[in-house]
């Protein structure tokens, strides 16, 4: 009778072991479901209306201005090369951004992208030429 859970009439008894495997399994399964669980909350967000800020009509989109600088020092804005790339003033690029800013503010953000292979003289020229234009929302890409 020392402990094969086995009867002698070859009836197998009730076996805890088993079934301590059963619980301890389902308490993992109930634990790990209990720590997934989303708790909700409340967020204060303020959905744009639609409206611009000021006027009380539909709000402009700004359109962003991107200057392509390439390696030969080519300096092109929307498929259209401005200037001679050995031109350091950059005349036709300024007068273009001085007629834009006025037509409709400083508000567009103006994207220089250049080549990785761009003289940094190049970019300094271009750079030049948006702050005598009035530029005042610029970045790099």
């Amino acid at each position: 009778m020392a402990g094969g859970g086995v009867s002698e009439d070859g009836d197998a008894g009730f076996q805890i072991a088993p079934m301590v495997d059963v619980v301890f399994v389902l308490l993992l399964f109930f634990m790990a479901s209990a720590g997934s669980q989303v708790i909700e909350k409340e967020l204060n967000i303020n959905l744009p209306s639609g409206r611009g800020p000021s006027s009380g009509g539909p709000a402009v989109e700004s359109t962003p201005i991107i200057i392509d600088i390439f390696p030969d020092g080519q300096v092109q804005m929307n498929n259209k090369v401005y200037d001679d790339p050995s031109s350091k003033e950059l005349p036709q690029l300024r007068g273009w951004l001085k007629d834009t800013i006025a037509k409709f503010g400083d508000k567009d953000p103006v994207i220089i992208r250049p080549d990785p292979l761009t003289k940094h003289e190049r970019i300094m020229d271009v750079l030049n030429a948006a702050a005598a234009s009035g530029v005042k929302n610029l970045t790099f890409s």
